[in-house]
Formats: structure tokens, sequence, C-alpha cells
């Protein structure tokens, strides 16, 4: 188990460098978002090949962590395609001090390659030991749902801007009126469900701080409160649509006042 940790770490950190490196050619540090989704598949073959658990329970663990990092990376890959640097990472390097690629390759990708390899944990202990299955069909099940919500979420969205109709307007059907944010609650379910089969053993409940910490920075971190502070600038009425609409848990939007 250790040294498949130390091997993870190393494999994460090439990833990130590599990304940083075609970030500098490109004069465009966004594509680190794709590498995000690939950085996990990366542990996870890794360890299917290092671990010493079931096979049945290796292969599970990492063609559930495929299909959702490979669908992340795609997604955001068109998304971003033939468009200029995120929003985001404009605004943070237009502040950085000294040279920006210097401060991307510290403030990006080091720290992202470094929360990748926490929240992976999951992913590399779930693959060792044989333990029980009763943990299983839960985790199946609750990955199953955040992948639902975070894929059918991205689809509603992605059709909803590709409407010229829709410029300026906020996006409150389907399941965006009852999360303003469908994609990650279903981020945060995909990883609370990944937790689930790493508990077939007790070693396995130290990898709680995993989805932890993802549901804290899509919830409270650098998800939710950055991109919402960006939408509120941009689009009229969103205010609106935040008061009457749960900000990460699903539920039914509150009833407008009479007037």
């Amino acid at each position: 188990m250790l040294l498949n940790l130390a091997a993870s770490a190393a494999l994460v950190l090439v990833t990130v460098l590599v990304a940083f490196a075609i970030g500098v050619r490109r004069r465009q540090h966004d594509g680190v978002d794709v590498v995000w989704g690939l950085g996990f598949v990366l542990v996870a073959v890794l360890t299917l090949v290092l671990a010493d658990g079931p096979l049945l329970r290796r292969l599970l663990v990492t063609a559930l962590t495929a299909a959702w990092g490979l669908r992340l990376a795609w997604h955001i890959y068109r998304r971003n395609k033939g468009k200029d640097e995120d929003r985001r990472y404009a605004e943070l390097l237009a502040k950085a001090p000294g040279n920006p690629n210097a401060y991307a390759l510290r403030s990006v990708y080091l720290t992202q390659g470094a929360i990748m390899w926490l929240v992976s944990t999951p992913v590399q202990f779930a693959q060792y030991g044989t333990g029980t299955w009763v943990t299983v069909p839960f985790g199946v099940a609750l990955w199953l749902v955040g992948f639902a919500f975070e894929s059918v979420g991205d689809a509603q969205l992605a059709a909803f801007t590709a409407d010229p109709a829709n410029k300026g307007r906020v996006l409150e059907t389907g399941l965006w009126r009852y999360t303003r944010h469908p994609n990650y609650f279903g981020d945060a379910c995909v990883w609370w469900g990944l937790f689930l089969l790493a508990c077939h053993q007790w070693l396995g409940l130290v990898t709680i701080v995993a989805p932890l910490t993802m549901t804290y920075l899509l919830a409270r971190g650098t998800g939710k409160p950055l991109l919402e502070k960006s939408i509120r600038a941009r689009r009229p009425g969103y205010a609106e649509y935040v008061a009457r609409t749960s900000g990460f848990l699903p539920r039914p939007p509150k009833k407008e006042s009479p007037k």
C-alpha cells in the first residue's frame, strides 16, 4: 500500500508537470481542468496493476473511476475548445506576483496535483485487501446517483447555452430547478460512493478525508462560491434564482412570496 501511495504521488506529479509544459506552450492554463479527470484515471489504472485485492473489485473501482474521469475530461475539453483562457485562470494570473507561469505552477498545477492525490486515496485503498462486500452495493448506488446528476446536469447546461436565444438568461429547469449546481452535487456523491467502496476494511475509513475535501471544495471552496461570484455580475435575474433555489443539495424551489 505504501508503495502504491508513493507511486501514485510520483505519477500525479509527472502528470501535472506535463500539463504545465503544455499550458506554457499554449499560453493558456485552463487545460489543467481536463487533466483533473484524467489524473484519477491514471491513478486507478496504476493501482489496478499494483494492488492485491480481488480482481473483480479492482476492476469495478477502476471502471467507475475511469467512467467518471473520462466523461468529465471530455466534457471540459469540448466546452473549452477554441475559446480563450477560462475567466477564473485569467483573473488569477493577471494578479500573479512575478512570473505568471511560475505562479501558475505553484498555485494551480502543484496545488491541484496535491489535492488530486489526496482525493484519489479511496480509489487506491479500495483495491487492496479482501474484507467485506457489504458496502459495495451502497457505494455503487451512490456513485450512480452522482454520475447521473453530473452527466444530466452538464448536458442540460450545454444544451441551454448552445441556444442563442438563452444568452444572458439563467437555466432554471430540469435538475437546475432543484439545485444551482447539480454537477457539483453529483461530483460529491461520486466520491462518497467511492469512499464506501474503500470501507470494505477498517483501514479504508481514513480515506474519508477525500470526500470531505471534495465536498468542501465544491460547496464552499473553489467551486460554487467562485463560479457564482462571476455569474452574478453577468446574469440579470441570477440573484432571484439564488433566493429560491438550493445552492447544493437538491430540494424543491422556494415558493415566491405573494406580492
